[in-house]
């Protein structure tokens, strides 16, 4: 069995102690799926969709920017990092928006959190911004990609 990296030797919940880890760069990149339904679909135009809120998609960019900057304040044991850059893209494919973020920092901690956290705000973003048009809105996943830098790397196949 992996050994938990956030409970003590007393068993109670910690923080990573990361003051003996080297400094590396380090990348994550996540992503999540929405699936909008050919409603919603039908509204979009130039690669976004207008709502009375205003536009889906450069919006939910935004948000999970903003989510990935404020990933320590929102998971209990999530290091505060100096994110160096982040940048989501989404793309559509038949009836889904597929939203990538990628996160970087130079530190002695991952990013991976921030890049979930993004990917995730920004599929929440769009649930919100839509659902007055329709509720048969679903965020079908969320998970990490890739991630370098630190102990070892990691792709998903």
């Amino acid at each position: 069995m992996a050994e938990l990296t956030h409970i003590d030797n007393k068993g109670n919940p910690a923080m990573v102690d990361v003051s003996v880890k080297q400094i590396t760069q380090r990348t994550a990149t996540a992503q999540s799926i929405v699936e909008l339904g050919e409603q919603i679909m039908a509204e979009l135009k130039e690669g976004e969709i207008f709502t009375k809120k205003g536009p889906v998609f450069h919006t939910a960019i935004i948000a999970g920017t903003m989510g990935a900057k404020k990933t320590s304040e929102l998971i209990p044991f999530c290091h505060p990092v100096g994110l160096e850059d982040c940048k989501i893209e989404i793309v559509t494919e038949g009836t889904r928006a597929i939203i990538t973020c990628t996160a970087k920092v130079t530190a002695k901690t991952g990013i991976e959190m921030e890049a979930i956290t993004g990917a995730s705000v920004a599929a929440i973003t769009i649930y919100d911004m839509c659902k007055a048009m329709s509720h048969d809105i679903e965020i079908v996943s969320t998970r990490l990609l890739e991630k370098t830098g630190g102990k070892k790397d990691f792709k998903f196949v």
